[in-house]
C-alpha cells in the first residue's frame, strides 16, 4: 500500500552526524509493546530518564486471554507476571490514564501532548496499539479490545443468551468458540466467502467452516450486515438474526490519531517504518512498534506490526536502532497463534495473494488425529512465504525455525506435501 506524501514540516531529521544519544525517552502506550519498550531500554543499558504514558488506568495486561479465556480468566493477566519484569518499576515517570492527543517533533526532541499535560523528551517510542472498528450505525454492538470490554461482554453472556458475532476473523472465531462452550447460543456473520479469508485466503479459510457446526455455532458467510439493532442484526439478504448481544469483530485500526499532524500516515492510520522501526524518511529519534507500525521486512515486504508476537519482539529492535544506529536489525517474521472452536492454529510469515498453496494432511477431516498444515510458496518458486499449522504441533517448531534465516526458506514442495515426512526434511540447503 503506498504511503501518504510527507507533510511539510520543520521537524526534518537532522543529518547523520548530528545524531546524539538520547538521554530521555517517552514511551506512549501501556500495552505489551509499550511495556516491552521500557524493558528493552533498561536491558540494553539505557540509564537515562524513561517516561511511560498509557491511556488505560490499569497496569499493563495481556490482551490475547481477553478472547481466548473470556470466561475462565475473568481477571486481567498482568504483564509483570507474564514477562517476569515490571515495566512500571523500570520507568522514572509513569502516567496511566493519560491519553495522547498530539505530537510536536523538533530536530533534537519531541513533545507529546496528552489530556493531562505534556511530556518533553529526546526521543519517542510510539506504542499506542489499535482500536476496534465499529461502523457507523452500529452503536448497539459491543467490541472486545480492553479488559473493560471483556468484563461487559462476560456479564452479558449468561448461559442461554443469544450472541451474534459479526466477523469470522481471529477474534470472532475465538469468542464464538468459548461462548458456545459456555452455553451461549451463537451465530456468526461473515461478509467474505469463508472464515479467515483475509489472512488465509478463501480455500484455506473454508477448511475451518465445518468447525462452527461441530461447536454448535451457526455460521452465515458471504452476507453483509445491513444494520444493528438493540435486539439483533438485519442482513443485506433480508434475513434478521435476533440477539441479546451483538459483538462487532470486524478488525482494528492503528490508534494513531495523535500522530496525524506530525507524521505521514497510511490510509488505515498505520505509520510506515523501516527495519529499525523509524518512520521512513522521517525523524531518527522517533520509533513506532506494535499495531501502530507497518514495518519494512527484507523477506516479506511491508509487514503489519500488530499481533502479540510483533508487540513482544519489535520493541527490542526499535530500541537497539535508537541507541545504536549501526546495530544490525533483526527481521522477525510475522507470527499469529489462535485457539478457536477446539483447534490450535499457528501461522508464521505472511502469504501473498498470488502464492501457490500446498497442503499437508487433509483439512476435510476435522477429526484427523495429526491435524494438517498449509504452506504458501511464491508462484513458481521454492520460496515459502508463510506456514499455517492446525492441530499439528510437530510442524510448529520446524515452521518457526524456517523463518529465522535472513532470506525466505526454500522448501521441496513434494516432500512438504507428504504429511508423513517431517517438515524439516523438506527444507532445502
Amino acid at each position: 500500500m503506498p504511503s501518504s506524501p510527507p507533510a511539510p514540516s520543520s521537524s526534518a531529521a537532522p543529518c547523520e552526524g548530528a545524531r546524539t544519544a538520547p538521554r530521555s525517552v517517552v514511551v506512549v502506550g501501556g500495552g505489551l509493546a509499550g511495556a516491552q519498550a521500557v524493558i528493552a531500554l533498561r536491558e540494553q543499558g539505557f540509564d537515562g530518564r524513561v517516561t511511560l504514558v498509557g491511556a488505560e488506568r490499569d497496569a499493563p495486561y495481556d490482551r490475547p486471554p481477553l478472547s481466548k479465556h473470556l470466561f475462565d480468566r475473568p481477571a486481567p493477566t498482568r504483564l509483570a507476571d507474564e514477562l517476569g519484569v515490571d515495566a512500571l518499576a523500570l520507568a522514572d515517570d509513569v502516567r496511566l490514564g493519560a491519553t495522547a492527543t498530539g505530537l510536536r517533533i523538533g530536530a533534537h526532541d519531541v513533545e507529546v501532548l496528552t489530556d493531562d499535560g505534556s511530556v518533553t523528551a529526546d526521543a519517542l517510542i510510539a506504542a499506542t496499539g489499535a482500536h476496534p472498528v465499529r461502523p457507523r450505525g452500529w452503536e448497539h454492538a459491543m467490541t472486545l479490545h480492553s479488559a473493560a470490554d471483556a468484563e461487559r461482554l462476560r456479564a452479558a453472556l449468561r448461559p442461554g443468551a443469544r450472541l451474534v458475532v459479526v466477523g469470522a476473523g481471529w477474534i470472532g472465531a475465538e469468542v464464538a468458540g468459548v461462548a458456545a462452550a459456555a452455553g451461549v447460543h451463537v451465530q456468526v456473520v461473515e461478509a467474505l466467502p469463508s472464515p479467515l479469508s483475509a489472512p488465509l485466503g478463501v480455500a484455506v479459510g473454508a477448511a475451518t467452516a465445518p468447525w462452527y457446526a461441530l461447536a454448535g455455532v451457526d455460521l452465515h458467510t458471504g452476507v453483509q450486515v445491513a444494520g444493528v439493532r438493540p435486539d439483533g442484526v438485519d442482513l443485506a439478504d433480508g434475513r434478521t438474526l435476533d440477539a441479546d448481544v451483538v459483538l462487532a469483530a470486524v478488525g482494528v485500526r492503528p490508534a494513531t490519531g495523535w500522530l496525524a499532524d506530525a507524521l505521514p500516515l497510511e490510509p488505515d492510520g498505520a505509520l510506515r517504518v523501516d527495519e529499525r522501526h523509524a518512520p521512513e524518511g522521517g525523524p531518527w529519534h522517533v520509533r513506532a512498534v506494535g499495531d501502530v507500525a507497518r514495518r519494512r521486512s527484507p523477506r516479506h515486504g511491508m509487514a503489519p506490526g500488530g499481533h502479540w508476537d510483533g508487540a513482544l519482539r519489535g520493541p527490542a529492535v526499535a530500541v537497539r536502532g535508537l541507541l545504536d544506529p549501526d546495530a544490525p536489525a533483526e527481521d522477525h517474521a510475522p507470527y499469529v497463534f489462535s485457539t478457536q472452536l477446539g483447534h490450535e492454529l499457528a501461522m508464521f510469515g505472511q502469504r501473498g495473494h498470488d502464492d501457490d498453496l500446498v497442503l499437508r494432511g487433509d483439512p476435510a477431516d476435522p477429526h484427523a488425529a495429526d491435524g494438517w498444515s498449509a504452506l504458501w510458496f511464491r508462484k513458481g518458486t521454492a520460496d515459502v512465504t508463510a506456514v499455517l499449522t492446525v492441530d499439528r504441533p510437530r510442524d510448529v517448531g520446524a515452521a518457526r525455525r524456517m523463518f529465522t534465516a535472513p532470506a525466505l526458506p526454500r522448501v521441496d514442495r513434494a516432500v512438504a506435501a507428504d504429511p508423513g515426512a517431517p517438515l524439516r526434511s523438506a527444507v532445502l540447503d
